[in-house]
């Protein structure tokens, strides 16, 4: 049996996008979709209508939401006091993995990636208990892995300024910790030699979207990879990103 996890940062809660995000959804076939900016649950609702996922949850203003094909046995939002965002935790019904659902705090800057470090100890250690098992760590990260560079030329001028205002360079620690902490980068151990940017859909430059999985299970990680369709660059600044698990 597989599991196809899409991940998603559908943007700014995806209102009057709604018929270019399920095209997306539909071409993908998920079983599960971890939705990023997922503020508005009558969005959710729909594109639960329109791709045929009759198992949804959002909370307003929370930025995680999911669409499910099949029952889930538990989900909860999760927010630790430093987070901008709530960690959502879904657990399918009939398969062994747990999905962690997460969207750290936006911005390149020095700071900003020190909140993200932050962000991230808090979400490893609420889920300590369940790190011996068969989970993944999925979604919008905004930060850099390892190894990865990012031409600050290429962001926005107010993007530019705050580059400038942290010193006119950053250090991103943050995917390094998630590695550290025995996880392995999906994508990138599957495709080595890809660039995988998912930012922004018009002008690819940098990768935000991740899926890590512990160590042990790295081998049941069948496909991880960047997700294009029709529509999905009018549907998002996104590219999802589509994962299947055996």
């Amino acid at each position: 049996m597989t599991l196809r996890i899409l991940s998603y940062n559908i943007r700014h809660g995806g209102s009057g996008r709604e018929a270019a995000l399920a095209e997306v959804i539909r071409a993908a076939h998920p079983d599960v979709v971890v939705c990023q900016e997922a503020s508005k649950p009558q969005v959710i609702e729909q594109l639960a209508h329109d791709t045929g996922m009759t198992h949804w949850g959002a909370r307003r203003g929370d930025s995680l939401g999911y669409l499910s094909r099949q029952p889930i046995d538990h989900v909860e939002w999760i927010k630790p006091r430093v987070s901008r965002h709530a960690f959502l935790q879904i657990v399918p019904a009939g398969v062994p993995w747990r999905i962690v659902g997460v969207h750290l705090s936006a911005v390149h800057a020095a700071w900003t990636e020190q909140r993200r470090r932050y962000e991230l100890r808090a979400l490893l250690l609420a889920i300590q208990q369940h790190q011996h098992g068969p989970h993944v760590l999925v979604g919008d990260f905004n930060t850099l892995a390892p190894g990865e560079l990012l031409d600050f030329s290429r962001l926005p001028a107010r993007l530019r300024a705050l580059v400038w205002l942290s010193g006119g360079k950053v250090r991103w620690r943050t995917i390094q910790g998630v590695l550290d902490a025995g996880y392995v980068d999906a994508f990138r151990a599957l495709q080595p030699d890809l660039v995988g940017y998912t930012f922004p859909t018009w002008d690819p430059h940098v990768r935000l979207d991740y899926l890590f999985v512990p160590q042990p299970c790295v081998g049941r990680v069948a496909r991880c990879q960047v997700f294009s369709a029709t529509h999905v660059r009018e549907a998002s600044d996104h590219f999802p990103l589509l994962a299947e698990l055996s």
